[in-house]
């Protein structure tokens, strides 16, 4: 798997499993609307990589365009819904770098804080110390802080068939989380370079419930969701399902892309925590990320913030900010977003600098697809 590759696919979870079953011939996909046939192509190319289900919208300036490909249910060969809404990953991060932002814009907290103010004690050992690192390299994943989900124990008890099958529902709490990141040395020193760490998210999300004396998913509802009308939208916590309309997810539960496939759907979302648990679909992260790029949730000060991007260490045409990409494209246009993985589901949000055409979309799987080919297509045509 590329660097790039690894950016975009972000944290994997454990979930729930059946065996497998043969794929049953997905209905013809509708025919798409003019100016969104590459992306309809690219769509239906993933599913032909193996990916079960596709569902993607997009918004641009001749209104909204939804489309579909293969099954939302592989045993029933039931489609997928243009209206799915699916586990986002690391998605998550986007909503909780512009809750941060917010507090620091209200005065509550500044991103030159160190974790160690907020979180006494608790970044400490084997090399880490919370008194070096400050809440901007958290959101920035510059803080060399190790990723909790490399742990090998945490693989194989929540990720892997074996320890997946009696864990899938365990409760893990964020202190759990980040003890397990603890017993590891750090990837760098703070600030000297860049690495995608779940655990720094947790961290952030903590902080937020420690500044507003709430759960961090009150907040983002608070702050975010609701003046935003995302009716799709949730912070799960541990809630286990996922709301209807939604399709089955799927994942192979091994280190390989071969061998039986498992519908993963149910998945106790502790286990990702700020980092990447919560539930959406395309239309409100269309909604979410237009609205961000345009002003609507953060002052321009907090906004140059986060679109301040990362580029050393980060895979080539990619720059991260405060919890949000930067992808240049090979037309060479440049979106905004981010890209979510969870065991069973893997989604892009993306959208220009001025919000005027965004796209999301959810592949029903973890283990095959091309999103990047969907996105050229949406946003270059081809």
């Amino acid at each position: 798997m590329s660097a790039r590759t690894k950016l975009m696919t972000a944290i994997m979870v454990a979930v729930t499993a059946v065996p497998a079953v043969p794929a049953v011939a997905a209905p013809a996909p509708p025919p798409a609307r003019a100016g969104h046939e590459t992306t309809q192509k690219a769509m239906e190319a993933a599913v032909g990589d193996g990916v079960p289900g596709v569902v993607a919208r997009v918004k641009d300036r001749h209104g909204t365009w939804s489309a579909v490909s293969g099954v939302g249910d592989i045993r029933t060969g039931e489609p997928r819904s243009v209206h799915d809404r699916y586990r986002v990953g690391s998605i998550t991060k986007t909503f909780v770098a512009t809750v941060l932002l917010q507090l620091e814009a209200e005065g509550r907290l500044s991103l030159d804080d160190t974790v160690e103010q907020w979180l006494p004690g608790l970044v400490l050992g084997n090399g880490h110390d919370g008194r070096g690192i400050t809440l901007r390299q958290l959101l920035n994943h510059t803080s060399g802080i190790f990723d909790y989900t490399a742990d090998k124990t945490y693989q194989h008890t929540y990720v892997l068939k074996d320890g997946f099958f009696e864990h899938r529902y365990d409760t893990l709490s964020p202190y759990e989380l980040i003890g397990i990141a603890m017993r590891h040395e750090p990837g760098f020193p703070p600030g000297t370079s860049w690495g995608y760490s779940n655990t720094n998210y947790v961290l952030a999300g903590l902080v937020i419930e420690k500044a507003t004396g709430n759960p961090y998913g009150d907040e983002i509802r608070h702050r975010v969701i609701e003046p935003l009308n995302l009716h799709a939208t949730t912070v799960p916590g541990t809630s286990t399902k996922v709301p209807r309309p939604s399709s089955r997810a799927y994942g192979k539960l091994a280190e390989t892309t071969t061998g039986p496939t498992y519908d993963i759907t149910e998945i106790n979302p502790s286990s990702a925590h700020a980092a990447g648990e919560m539930i959406s679909d395309s239309a409100d992260l269309n909604r979410f990320y237009s609205a961000l790029l345009t002003g609507k949730l953060l002052p321009a000060r907090q906004l140059a913030a986060m679109k301040t991007t990362v580029e050393e260490g980060v895979p080539p045409r990619t720059g991260y900010g405060l919890g949000i990409m930067k992808l240049e494209l090979g037309c060479g246009l440049t979106v905004w977003g981010h890209s979510g993985g969870i065991r069973g589901s893997s989604s892009v949000a993306a959208a220009t600098e001025d919000g005027s055409h965004a796209l999301a979309f959810n592949f029903n799987n973890d283990w095959s697809g091309d999103s990047q080919a969907v996105v050229e297509a949406e946003f270059c045509g081809k």
